[in-house]
């Protein structure tokens, strides 16, 4: 190949961790992440007195005791997985085409710092991935704003694609089902549980189209061009979407959202009313999945893997599996490489 031929940079952007798990590294984290307005869409003011006078001071020194249960080794799962993520498509990519670079979009490593990787290349184009399969403002949403912010101060801006989501994408689709595959081959199981993450209701009705949402069944029980960019109906389509794969009864199969924040409104179902409501039918085995994340991390290892786990014991549980995120498996780095490639 000509080398003078410019490449394609491709970016992959997670959410972030802390650098460490001591308390003043969680802080700093929690603060970044928080103060983001797409993360918490209050005004700028009351949004820094309720990060820095509340949230991060309080929270932070009961989220590293978190972050240390999760801790291994290497580090971060949440880092260290999108690390082997793009060490394996390195390998399956052609790169005299491609150059590849990982980011976070708060904490290390950087946007920034990958942007200028990227653009010290001097590729002809950049593709960003934002590693969430279901669209959120406060999420892909927000790592479209940061790389534009950091674009737009260049001298020479090269085409800039995003990839929104990837719900419908049959790789990624197959990834999950194999993970629940494995683990059904092993254990019957009484319900199938997806647990997403959640967000305020209020910024869902935000991005309805033509007052669309009612934030019931009655619009997610349907995906279409009005909802196709609505978190909660894409997350339902997900669900449906894997459920199929795996030829799942449709009446063992629940769809649920976690980790709120806050007094206000969230999505529902919440899981931790799902859990008790299977508790009081007299469920004793779930499967859960979380498919809004494609890596291990304190939400699904922690939340989801353990302190659901314990609650739904001792309501009467007998067995809580966790379903592994996609991590850096074979058919998970396809799926990545053919959305690259398709939109290439």
């Amino acid at each position: 190949m000509n080398k003078n031929k410019a490449k394609t940079g491709l970016l992959l952007v997670n959410l972030g961790t802390p650098d460490s798990t001591k308390t003043g590294d969680v802080r700093k984290y929690l603060r970044e992440f928080l103060m983001d307005g797409r993360v918490i869409d209050f005004p700028l003011i009351p949004r820094w007195m309720l990060v820095n006078l509340i949230i991060a001071p309080f929270r932070a020194p009961k989220s590293a005791k978190e972050y240390r249960k999760l801790w291994t080794d290497r580090g971060s799962p949440l880092l260290f997985h999108t690390e082997d993520l793009q060490e394996k498509l390195v390998k399956i990519l052609d790169m005299d085409k491609y150059e590849v670079e990982i980011a976070m979009r708060y904490q290390s490593p950087s946007i920034e710092n990958g942007l200028k990787k990227l653009n010290k290349a001097n590729v002809k184009k950049i593709i960003v991935l934002p590693l969430f399969p279901q669209y959120a403002s406060a999420t892909n949403g927000s790592v479209v704003d940061k790389v534009m912010e950091l674009a737009r101060k260049w001298q020479i801006i090269p085409n800039i694609t995003f990839i929104s989501n990837f719900v419908e994408h049959p790789l990624f689709l197959e990834a999950w089902a194999e993970l629940g595959k494995e683990m059904m081959e092993k254990q019957a199981y009484d319900r199938y549980l997806f647990s997403y993450h959640g967000l305020p209701e209020r910024q869902i009705r935000k991005g309805s189209v033509d007052g669309y949402c009612q934030l019931s069944d009655k619009c997610c029980g349907n995906y279409t061009k009005k909802n196709q960019f609505c978190y909660r109906g894409q997350c339902f389509h997900t669900t449906r979407l894997i459920a199929e794969k795996l030829g799942l009864p449709s009446e063992k199969v629940l769809t649920c959202f976690q980790s709120r924040l806050g007094n206000d409104p969230w999505i529902k179902p919440y899981t931790e009313d799902i859990i008790k409501e299977l508790a009081n039918e007299g469920v004793k085995k779930v499967l859960v999945f979380s498919p809004a994340f494609v890596a291990d991390c304190l939400e699904t290892t922690i939340e989801v893997g353990e302190e659901y786990k314990e609650e739904f014991e001792e309501l009467g549980g007998e067995r809580w599996d966790l379903v592994p995120s996609l991590n850096s498996s074979d058919k998970w780095v396809a799926c990545v490489k053919d959305l690259v490639e398709s939109n290439t």
